[in-house]
């Protein structure tokens, strides 16, 4: 018997003898027991206030806050903006209810007071605002109100993003203003640009569609925010006042299909004069991220920053890779390296003091996730991460990531120090490698090139990896995917003016470009196989060491690719494409097959966007290859 259980049954036997007024002595132990830890609140309400301390406050700064937040709220219905209430007020009184009135009169509280001075009904609802909540508080939040919210066997809160699981990139619009309109590569037939045009009229629109609604909410979640692991950037949230942007997301609320430039319920809108995003019609998670990778698109080439959809690491002599690639190709396997720490899995800026993360955490694919494969990403699902559209079992909680009954597109979203071996402050030196990595399905192109100048601009601007059958609705044969600079749908400038910054920063500091295909070899998808990740991990080992850059080449025909000889622990017979064919015709017409959809894809940069000259764009196009 624990020394708890004995002593329970001698405290219950010294009250029942307390009972007889005879006793004196059991009286006097109680006494002394009651002295010795005294009771240090009045009642149960005041015990529960002592459970929380607060932090001191600067004065005055949660009236800047609060006004700051007032002011992003006003519409033409609410033209002062509402009065702000941070964190639960202890009632929520009806508005006008006679019982309103009377503790306005008696408590004298301003913010229920001045609350009926607004003229419209919205005008007399306070908002309920939560500013900057803790992790535990969000759960608790998450867990009382939003019905598909729940906590599983690893501690991560799994929720639903609603109709939409993934991004609506034809639902996104730009305010086209006389002070950017001539930077922005806009969309039209042919083209490829993923910038909608929108006025700003439509947009204060759709701005105040959101503002109205969300001031009919009970509760709204403020965050304040900053991009990028530049001290300066962290400096400023030390400081924040006044937001330099805004992102509304009533994402839970339509826009109105009926509006100019609307083509459905759904609708991004970013205007960069107003520095204001608004969210209608989609609660996917990844709306807000890539919006402010939109938006970092943006700003930073006007810094002389590059901005970078990419994944990046640091080995331990402080050399940095940069890894590009679309979706399926390995980007966020390969980057999380257990040997070289975590720099970013996603969105990076390389400046004039070398690269940063734009981002605080990582919105990993869970699809198909073990931790065989990937540890580091598996591990970081816990306490603190928010797991997207997945499955779970509803007795033992455990997720079932090989499920797709909702999507393909489930997600995992934490912080990056949840990574094991991230490396924080999450910045590093200029970039020893730049790695391409496509998925080709066709299996003709090699394990790993090694790339001139033009031919990474050129592999740079196109983009390229392919689908294979059953990925997407009626996929059924491999097919080629084209996005520039591996992000098109996040891109706000022209491709060749990113780059045209590549190819300087990579010549100012010496950097060497590859291409590595973590697709098929020895035949098409369906013929042939996919390349191992073993092989693949040797490969990008071999980039490391240096032995690649020291390695013989032979030059792969069409392509004009530079394949090297030989790579320790990786077969021999693989690393040029043609030797693993049984079929050489086969292998031939699909050849030139995949080098005619390079072509044509090319054809719509072919003028230099503006940001080369056309000896440039020559060049680069002549480092493409020739079917």
């Amino acid at each position: 018997m624990s020394s708890l259980d004995m002593d329970t049954p001698n405290l219950t036997a010294l009250k029942l003898n307390n009972n007889d007024d005879s006793n004196k002595g059991g009286g006097d132990l109680r006494r002394l027991v009651s002295e010795a830890h005294p009771p240090r609140a009045s009642d149960v309400t005041a015990l529960h206030a002592l459970q929380k301390t607060k932090k001191e406050r600067v004065e005055g700064s949660d009236d800047a806050r609060a006004a700051s937040i007032s002011a992003s709220l006003r519409s033409t219905t609410r033209e002062l903006g509402p009065r702000i209430i941070t964190r639960e007020p202890r009632h929520l009184y009806v508005p006008q209810s006679p019982r309103s009135k009377a503790a306005a009169e008696a408590d004298h509280t301003e913010v229920v007071k001045e609350m009926f001075a607004e003229m419209s009904d919205i005008g007399l609802k306070p908002v309920v605002v939560f500013h900057n909540l803790a992790v535990s508080e969000l759960y608790e939040h998450s867990l009382k109100y939003e019905p598909t919210s729940h906590i599983v066997s690893s501690g991560a809160l799994a929720t639903l993003s609603g109709a939409k699981t993934g991004r609506s990139p034809r639902d996104k619009r730009v305010v086209r203003d006389p002070s950017s309109e001539a930077d922005i590569w806009w969309a039209k037939p042919g083209a490829g640009a993923p910038n909608y045009e929108m006025d700003e009229h439509t947009f204060i629109l759709n701005r105040e569609r959101a503002v109205d609604y969300l001031n009919t909410l009970d509760r709204i979640y403020v965050l304040d925010g900053f991009a990028g692991w530049e001290p300066e950037s962290q400096n400023e949230l030390a400081e924040f006042g006044t937001p330099d942007f805004t992102i509304y997301n009533a994402g839970a609320f339509p826009a109105n299909r009926h509006t100019s430039y609307m083509t459905s319920s759904t609708s991004i809108d970013v205007s960069l004069e107003h520095r204001e995003m608004v969210i209608l019609g989609t609660q996917y998670a990844g709306e807000m991220k890539k919006g402010v990778f939109s938006l970092m698109n943006y700003w930073l080439p006007k810094r002389g920053i590059l901005s970078l959809h990419s994944g990046c690491n640091e080995g331990k002599d402080g050399d940095v890779t940069m890894f590009f690639g679309l979706s399926g190709t390995g980007k966020t396997t390969l980057s999380a390296d257990p040997h070289r720490p975590l720099i970013g899995d996603d969105e990076h800026g390389w400046g004039d003091n070398g690269v940063f993360n734009i981002e605080g955490g990582c919105y990993a694919k869970a699809i198909g996730l073990k931790h065989e494969n990937e540890p580091e990403i598996f591990d970081a699902i816990r306490f603190g991460t928010i797991l997207e559209n997945v499955v779970f079992d509803e007795d033992s909680r455990l997720v079932d990531y090989n499920s797709n009954s909702i999507t393909e597109n489930t997600r995992a979203s934490y912080p990056i120090e949840f990574i094991s071996n991230a490396k924080i402050p999450c910045i590093g030196g200029h970039p020893k490698n730049v790695i391409m990595l496509c998925c080709d399905a066709f299996g003709v192109l090699p394990p790993v090139a090694k790339l001139t100048s033009q031919q990474a601009m050129y592999y740079f601007i196109s983009g390229y990896t392919a689908k294979v059958a059953g990925t997407e609705q009626g996929v059924t044969e491999p097919e080629a995917t084209f996005s520039a600079c591996f992000g098109s749908a996040f891109l706000m400038w022209h491709p060749t003016k990113y780059a045209n910054m590549l190819a300087e920063k990579m010549e100012r500091h010496g950097t060497t470009a590859w291409l590595i295909n973590t697709g098929w070899t020895a035949g098409s998808f369906g013929t042939g196989h996919r390349f191992k990740l073993k092989h693949t991990r040797a490969i990008i080992d071999a980039i490391h060491s240096g032995e690649l850059t020291a390695a013989e080449y032979d030059t792969m025909p069409v392509f004009g690719l530079q394949v090297p000889k030989r790579v320790t622990n990786v077969p021999s017979e693989v690393l040029m494409p043609s030797n693993s064919w049984a079929d050489q015709e086969g292998y031939s017409n699909t050849l030139n097959n995949l080098a005619k959809l390079f072509v044509e894809n090319f054809q719509k940069f072919e003028d230099g966007g503006g940001h080369v000259t056309a000896d440039e764009a020559h060049k680069i196009l002549s480092a493409g290859p020739k079917p």
